[in-house]
């Protein structure tokens, strides 16, 4: 049995590559069992215009990979069904967390064993970030890219490109390019935030100015300063943006702080003690992303946060499926003490 193999001169991954892909892929899918003819070398070349040579490249890596067997005068057939290692997938991220850590422990626990997983950092950085998609290009079945790339987007994008669409998924972040068909994992930063804001509403309304503490340092979406502006504008909030939490920041009763980085957090706190201000009575904050110590801290930081784990576990089904959605990852409020 013969089957539609996946190989196209536009992509970027060399031709014999391809050929060893596509047919390893098609074994995994069940496309080819265990003992089925595949094509013969004058067959394949025929088929997809492609020189023997490649073809022969090709078939090379497989018999020595022991997925396929030749039998003299009658051609090329399945020898292994039960390929070890399933997929080889690069995470790229943009930087080391605990909830990038989350997502990693996700995706990994869901591929299961049949699969390798390699983590790079590109850390908000265009120039190294092409330097490891050019390193890796062709040792890679899945590409994971975080495109968190705020002072050069069009760079950034244009690297992105030069990945096959069929091996990229982007995480976190969604790309709009209408020329760009890859699966993707994302969060709508603007309209998430308003939404989640509108879940407490309730509890805002007790305060009478809202500040959302961004950090302008380039690695957060200006998307979330988008849309904490649009809910106070749709519910008559007197608003203000801060770059950061320092000791001499001034806060004071009928406030409540939205924060994305831990420092601007724990300097929240100390001001808000020594000024014996009630954090949840006196003043409100609401932290960005969950964690295990905002579960405790002060009985409970509220939260307004993306599902992590299911970030990653979601990136890992669309691997496994072979499917190219675009998924909006879950963003919610989770309420505790502090507002």
């Amino acid at each position: 049995m013969n089957t539609q193999l996946d190989i196209s001169p536009e992509k970027k991954v060399p031709m014999y590559m391809q050929i060893v892909d596509s047919i390893t892929d098609a074994i995994r899918r069940g496309n080819y069992k265990m003992g089925d003819r595949i094509y013969s070398i004058n067959e394949l070349s025929n088929e997809y215009f492609l020189a023997r040579d490649t073809v022969q490249k090709a078939y090379n890596i497989l018999h020595e990979r022991g997925v396929i067997t030749s039998v003299k005068g009658k051609g090329y057939y399945v020898n292994n069904t039960n390929l070890d290692i399933a997929y080889k997938v690069l995470l790229l991220f943009s930087k080391i967390s605990n909830y990038k850590k989350q997502i990693y422990n996700s995706f990994v626990h869901t591929l299961g064993n049949n699969a390798v997983v390699d983590i790079k950092i590109h850390h908000f950085n265009a120039a190294l970030f092409r330097e490891h998609i050019q390193t890796n290009i062709n040792n890679y079945d899945y590409f994971v890219v975080m495109p968190h790339f705020y002072d050069d987007p069009a760079e950034a994008l244009s690297i992105i490109k030069t990945i096959p669409q069929d091996k990229l998924i982007i995480l976190d972040k969604n790309i709009p390019a209408t020329d760009l068909h890859s699966a993707a994992v994302y969060q709508d930063f603007q309209n998430d935030i308003v939404h989640a804001l509108e879940q407490g509403l309730d509890l805002l309304k007790k305060y009478d100015k809202l500040y959302l503490v961004f950090p302008g340092t380039g690695k957060y979406s200006p998307e979330i300063v988008q849309g904490f502006r649009k809910f106070c504008m749709q519910n008559d909030f007197r608003n203000e943006v801060l770059e950061e939490i320092t000791p001499g920041t001034e806060i004071g009763r009928g406030e409540t702080y939205i924060v994305i980085e831990e420092s601007d957090l724990c300097n929240l706190i100390k001001l808000s003690r020594e000024k014996k201000l009630q954090i949840g009575k006196d003043l409100g904050i609401i932290s960005y992303n969950d964690s295990p110590l905002k579960e405790i801290l002060l009985d409970g930081i509220t939260v307004i946060t993306t599902d992590h784990i299911k970030m990653g576990e979601t990136a890992a089904r669309l691997i496994l499926d072979n499917s190219k959605e675009k998924i909006k990852n879950p963003f919610v409020l989770i309420r505790r003490g502090s507002v």
